[in-house]
């Protein structure tokens, strides 16, 4: 039972990953239209966060 509880708490994580990166895209999207450099590196950095965040993710040794 302890397994299906954190197999759905890695979903839901993963899926809130998903969702920001999505909107890190759209983020940098909108300021590459209206042309705001800060925006634009602010985004990218997101971005940059979002994916170092989810490296545990992926290549953790499954002790936790």
């Amino acid at each position: 039972m302890a397994n299906k509880g954190k197999a759905f708490d890695r979903k839901c994580q993963l899926g809130g990953w998903v969702l920001f990166i999505a909107s890190s895209v759209f983020y940098g999207a909108a300021s590459i239209r209206t042309g705001d450099l800060l925006g634009i590196l602010g985004s990218l950095f997101f971005l940059v966060a979002c994916f170092v965040f989810l490296i545990p993710f992926f290549f953790s040794d499954g002790d936790s």
